[in-house]
Parts: C-alpha cells; structure tokens; sequence
C-alpha cells in the first residue's frame, strides 16, 4: 500500500487566501456528481443529494486502496451553483431560485468500472433515495479566479459582489461558467463563523470594445 494522498494538500486548485483574488489554471477534473435545485437550507433534494454521494465516494476509495494499492483521503465536497440572474447569489439573494451540482472530486486512477461497482456497493444496504442519479463526468473549468471565505454561507454575498463586480472586470476578464464553491470545512459539524470555502469563478478574457 501506498502513502495516503490528501489532494487538499497536493493540488495548487485547493489553495487560496483569504482577502486575496487569485488566477488559477484548473485542469480537467472528474467527479461524481448529482443536481439539484432549491434552498440547500430546506430543500429535501440537497440532503437527499449529500447521502448519496458520500456512500460511493467511500467505496471509491476502500476498493481503490484494496485493488490498486493507491489510499487517498476522500477529498471535500463541492458545488456548481447558478441561477438567470447572479444576483441572486449577490445584491438580492434568494435561495429558492438556485440550482446546484453538488461534487466530489474522484482520482484519475479511479476507472469507470469501480465506479460502477461502488453505486452497486453503495445500494446493498439502506439504499440512499437518490443514487441512480449519482453519475461520474469530466468538469472542464481552464482559468479561474478564486478566493477563500471564512464565515457564514450568508455573508459571502460581499466577497461574490467583489469578484463579480471589481476583480474580473477590472482585470480585462469576464465570468464564464458556474460559481464554484469548495467546502474546506465540514458544514454539518463546523460553527458557521469558522467555515471555510473556497469561492471559484471561470473567467475568459473580455470582449474587446466594439467587438
């Protein structure tokens, strides 16, 4: 057996600073992700969603360790987010009229077929409600822009304003892409005013005027 990879620790994309935009090149990632829309603070479809991808990302990762030889800490969840209107993550924030992606990062050494036979593992006993719609796909983001939050989900509302509104078009950029937020803490058993998240945004370069 291997040494433990902890990808939190080995990958420059779960690194930011707090008060700090960055640029970043993110490569192409795969996940096993399940959608969803609504309030994550009351929407039965969120937490149905959380209870399905964490029993096949377990699995993942013990058949990985005893198949491959190569343990790996099972890294944070994560989420896309949008809405029609980014305001509604910002200036007028409503929750009730987002919809989400909700993620879990999975190594490239991690093949189709364990896939396949972790959802099934994953189904043998109190089967979660919603694991057919668990799937593994490819997140292509390239460059982004990112930044760390700590505190309440609720007051990242002047840190998004910020980086929507200053950073990116301030720097010759546009936003591209979903509003990415990677949950460094765990927020079932973390005190919101010590939550740390990541806040990632896909950018491309700005039209040039008149074009």
């Amino acid at each position: 057996m291997t040494d433990k990879t902890d990808f939190k620790k080995s990958l420059d994309t779960y690194r930011a600073e707090r008060g700090r935009f960055r640029v970043v090149d993110v490569p192409d990632t795969r996940y096993l992700m399940i959608d969803g829309h609504g309030d994550p603070n009351t929407s039965p479809a969120f937490t149905d969603a959380v209870e399905a991808l964490y029993p096949v990302a377990y699995k993942l990762k013990f058949t990985g360790g005893r198949d491959l030889g190569r343990d790996y800490v099972v890294p944070p969840l994560e989420g896309l987010w949008w809405a029609e209107e980014m305001a509604s993550f910002t200036t007028a924030r409503d929750k009730s009229r987002w919809s989400w992606t909700l993620m879990i990062m999975t190594p490239d050494w991690i093949g189709r077929d364990l896939f396949t036979a972790a959802v099934a593992q994953a189904g043998a006993r109190n089967r979660p409600s919603r694991l057919d719609d668990v799937r593994l796909e490819t997140l292509s983001e390239g460059r982004c822009v990112q930044t760390l939050h700590v505190g309440s989900f609720d007051d990242e509302a002047e840190v998004l304003a910020r980086l929507h509104d200053e950073f990116v078009p301030g720097n010759g950029l546009r936003m591209v892409g979903r509003h990415h937020e990677i949950y460094l803490s765990d927020f079932r058993r973390v005190a919101p005013e010590r939550r740390r998240t990541i806040l990632r945004q896909p950018v491309a370069d700005a039209a040039p005027p008149g074009a």
